[in-house]
């Protein structure tokens, strides 16, 4: 399995987040600025955006990259929703579901569509009964495949394919283990790939490191899970569910 070297990770970090240009999370393309939002847990800029985005999309006909980005915020929306109202996520995810459908109808074999609509399905089945939960989690297999033999070196996919497997997985289990080296692949790939810009989706890589963090700290392995935690706020240094991993690492 794939151990990358702490490199001093514990003395770098705090210089790290004292350089990183916070402000361009903040300003800068869509994406970005969707990130910051969700990452910062602030559901009302989310909210602000999906509104600026929505006010672009009625002006006129939107392209592709605007339903991509409205589909975008609205998965981020239901992530940062939580339980207590299921109505607000599934609306949401929903909604992340119907905007991607235009740009799949054009282009059958969009792979960040394929993969953003699959991740859609699958947490939207949580929030429905038992046959039609089973038809939306087979909708995000279907997806999720096609978008693997596409693009089976995807970072975004590939976490994506990691993170359903291990919620299936039984801890300790081959399956388990499998999936985390396909984690481990996905967040060596996010690490080789560029961050996000303004034409490419480019997000995932922070919630790719947190994951493995999250799960080498499961397994035992403190010194990777600080390690890969510490990565993520390298990456996002506003990763509020980052820094509150962080803190329950215990230091070896």
């Amino acid at each position: 399995m794939l151990r990358a070297p702490l490199h001093f990770a514990g003395f770098l970090l705090p210089l790290c987040l004292a350089a990183a240009p916070t402000h361009a999370q903040r300003g800068g393309d869509l994406q970005a600025q969707i990130l910051y939002a969700f990452q910062s847990e602030d559901a009302n800029e989310l909210a602000n955006l999906i509104q600026t985005l929505k006010t672009q999309e009625q002006a006129g006909t939107p392209d592709n990259a605007v339903r991509y980005h409205l589909a975008h915020a609205d998965y981020r929306v239901a992530l940062l929703s939580g339980e207590a109202d299921p109505h607000m996520p599934e609306a949401a995810l929903s909604e992340c579901i119907d905007q991607l459908k235009p740009v799949l109808a054009q282009d059958a074999n969009s792979v960040e569509a394929l993969a953003l609509q699959s991740v859609c399905y699958s947490n939207l089945a949580r929030y429905k009964k038992k046959i039609e939960a089973a038809l939306y989690r087979s909708r995000a297999a279907d997806r999720l495949r096609a978008a693997l033999k596409l693009a089976p070196k995807n970072p975004r996919v590939l976490y994506m394919s990691a993170m359903e497997a291990l919620a299936r997985a039984n801890p300790g289990s081959p399956e388990s283990n499998l999936a985390l080296e396909q984690l481990e692949l996905a967040a060596q790939l996010f690490e080789e790939s560029s961050a996000t810009t303004i034409d490419t989706p480019g997000w995932g890589h922070a919630e790719a490191y947190l994951e493995l963090g999250r799960q080498l700290e499961l397994r035992g392995d403190v010194l990777g899970a600080r390690n890969w935690i510490e990565k993520a706020l390298i990456v996002a240094p506003d990763y509020k569910a980052a820094r509150r991993q962080l803190a329950t690492v215990v230091h070896p």
